[in-house]
């Protein structure tokens, strides 16, 4: 075994040398096409697509895809070769690989969605195992939450996993939810009796914001299951807003509830939930023909998953796109500025690190 790590070791080394090297296409096929492993990264982190990256070279990005090379693996600096190639402003680059990742990920989430037992590299459907309250739905359901404010006003609600505290949701977010409720209800022609569906309360930021909406809507359904957000919920009066009902438990417990299926149909439905997988996401898209009213009916959600790298973060946005369009949806996206200030994070892990948030509403399309 020691004998053929060293080997394996040597033949990545050396193929990332040609690489960097710009030696012949030759030379470089002939590693390959020897057996010469793809996935090593060596004591940088540098892979052989990250070596193509750097010399924006094209073709043996292609042919190293094409061979099976890891899309998403990291540096020490922890940078993708998207990430590379995207900061040489080198687009063709950039795309190959974000659309190699886009259909390893598209592909991973089919076979999960069949239940079939795979083993391959995925950032985003395939994650280590995480058992604590960030990765865990069960553990973060058993987890306390603390709901403070910063040292400059700013609203959280963070869970503590293990020595580190997470942010649930923050008060940043507030310009991500304005926007998307604007956006949600913008001529919309329901909008004097919308009925409405968010899940997912968190700080209580965008069911703020629909209330708020002049009339406010005559349904307005929040599922939530924590129960220290149901305390916090009840301490600042939700369960008594007019028109305001709380369905207790998971979404995927209680989305069948007869007082939702009763309605005819929703005219908005909201979701921004904690330690959820795109496949929990992907699992409730398809829940959404049975819940929206019809193809004025509108829907958005948190999109935040893969959102502290640019090439995560792309390959998500395009996965939502891909499933939501496959439903027979159309999807209209635009941007949020939402700044780089790193001391809006209050000392807690950083979940978004983008400047852009790209905001997703998607309409049923008119057959």
């Amino acid at each position: 075994m020691e004998v053929e790590s060293v080997s394996a070791s040597e033949e990545g080394e050396s193929l990332i040398e040609a690489i960097l090297e710009k030696r012949s296409s030759e030379e470089i096929h002939s590693k390959i096409k020897n057996g010469a492993p793809l996935w090593y990264q060596n004591q940088e982190g540098i892979s052989a697509l990250h070596a193509a990256a750097y010399n924006e070279d094209l073709p043996i990005i292609k042919v190293l895809l094409e061979n099976g090379a890891v899309w998403n693996s990291v540096d020490d600096l922890g940078n993708t070769a998207g990430d590379i190639a995207l900061s040489f402003n080198n687009e063709d680059c950039y795309r190959t690989i974000r659309d190699a990742g886009l259909r390893s990920e598209f592909f991973l989430s089919h076979l999960s969605s069949k239940s079939i037992e795979i083993d391959a590299p995925s950032s985003i459907i395939l994650r280590n195992e995480d058992s604590t309250a960030a990765g865990s739905q069960s553990e973060f359901l058993n987890s306390p939450l603390l709901f403070t404010k910063d040292e400059n006003g700013q609203a959280i609600c963070k869970v503590k996993v293990e020595d580190e505290e997470i942010g649930v949701m923050m008060g940043w977010e507030r310009e991500i939810m304005k926007q998307t409720v604007h956006q949600l209800v913008e001529e919309h022609p329901g909008v004097s009796s919308l009925k409405v569906l968010n899940i997912g309360f968190g700080l209580g930021i965008i069911d703020g914001f629909f209330q708020s909406l002049s009339p406010p809507p005559a349904e307005h359904f929040i599922i939530e299951a924590h129960p220290d957000v149901l305390k916090h919920m009840k301490e600042q009066g939700w369960y008594e807003n007019p028109g305001v009902t709380i369905l207790e438990g998971r979404w995927q417990d209680v989305i069948d509830d007869e007082r939702l299926l009763g309605l005819g149909g929703l005219d908005i439905v909201y979701t921004d939930t904690f330690s959820e997988s795109y496949q929990d996401l992907k699992e409730f898209f398809e829940h959404l023909p049975d819940l929206l009213s019809g193809p004025n009916a509108r829907f958005s959600f948190f999109n935040g998953l893969g959102a502290t790298n640019a090439l995560f973060y792309d390959v998500y946005t395009n996965l939502a796109d891909l499933h939501l369009t496959n439903l027979g949806m159309v999807v209209k996206w635009s941007d949020v500025d939402v700044g780089c200030d790193d001391g809006k994070w209050s000392g807690t892990r950083k979940y978004f690190g983008m400047r852009l948030y790209r905001l997703p509403i998607a309409q049923m399309a008119i057959q």
